[in-house]
């Protein structure tokens, strides 16, 4: 059997890790709704008070992210993309998605790794209506507490049964459940470290870029960053040619094997530009190298910037 001082706690339990979940600590949600699932599941009023305070934690966690977006726009989103333990790709492609598809994304973000932490700051940078925002969120909410409660209810007896041996352990079952918590948390640092690892190139530096400039070597700037983040932060490098991935192979098309060509995107970790510059060596550009540190680099060493433009001649 559960151990009665587990349901006794279990509302107030579930509500505080969903809570400290969206406001990005690194605790594991869906783990939590199924044991809350087995612990109330023999009784129903106690259920649905998990349900109702999950939901409600789910969406009161991403508050302060949303109007963190709304207010500092893409400067909440740079923070994001240092913190979170998803690859910094997860970013772009949130962005990405959140472009096409709008705020309805917001319904099934929490089931989609690295979707989950960008897309609040991002629904706030957009300036999506708040009454728009608390809807979709509140039914992506709703709707992984409802799963991860139902998976609780149906394995409750397995569940029950581990909850037993774990009680039996004592205290060796704190250190067991810290160890594997503590060992989650180091297998994404570890896979966010492999991740950009991977990406090593030989970078340039805004100076050296700006040098090249200056000199009249006329090199090919591509803007890698999504439409979504140009608009919000409005800046980009001097003769920067805006490039949307899905119009790579078009842009590829224009740009002269033998030119200078440097790549640029808004990630800390140049992430993005150290992918689409292993992608233009590997069809035969051979100098091509990503900034290192991005346009926020570029602008930290009090370079020339200009308005992003919506259109620019074809490189030539």
């Amino acid at each position: 059997m559960i151990e009665p001082s587990l349901a006794e706690h279990v509302v107030a339990t579930a509500f505080a890790a969903l809570l400290v979940h969206q406001l990005g600590v690194p605790i594991p949600a869906f783990p939590v709704l199924i044991w809350a699932g087995a612990v109330a599941s023999g009784d129903t009023l106690r259920l649905g008070q998990v349900f109702l305070v999950t939901t409600l934690a789910g969406t009161v966690g991403n508050l302060p992210w949303y109007w963190a977006g709304r207010r500092y726009g893409h400067r909440v989103l740079k923070l994001v993309c240092r913190i979170t333990l998803s690859p910094d790709s997860c970013v772009r492609q949130t962005e990405t998605v959140f472009e096409r598809r709008g705020p309805v994304m917001l319904v099934i973000a929490r089931f989609l790794p690295g979707f989950e932490t960008v897309a609040p700051p991002l629904a706030g940078a957009l300036r999506v209506a708040l009454p728009a925002f608390l809807l979709y969120d509140l039914a992506g909410s709703a709707l992984r507490a409802g799963a991860g409660l139902a998976l609780g209810v149906a394995f409750r007896g397995e569940i029950g049964r581990l909850l037993d041996w774990l009680a039996a352990l004592g205290t060796h079952a704190t250190l067991l459940v810290a160890a594997l918590l503590a060992g989650y948390v180091g297998y994404r640092f570890w896979q966010r470290r492999r991740f950009l690892r991977s990406l090593r190139a030989a970078r340039i530096s805004a100076h050296e870029l700006n040098e090249m400039m200056t000199r009249g070597d006329d090199p090919v700037v591509l803007d890698v960053r999504t439409r979504a983040h140009r608009r919000l932060d409005g800046r980009q490098i001097p003769g920067a040619h805006a490039v949307d991935l899905d119009a790579l192979e078009h842009t590829l098309a224009e740009v002269p094997r033998e030119r200078e060509v440097v790549v640029y995107c808004a990630c800390p970790n140049e992430a993005t530009a150290a992918k689409v510059a292993l992608q233009l060596r590997a069809r035969g550009f051979r100098h091509v190298r990503p900034l290192r540190g991005g346009i926020d680099a570029w602008a930290s060493a009090g370079l020339a910037l200009e308005r992003v433009a919506e259109a620019r001649a074809p490189i030539s």
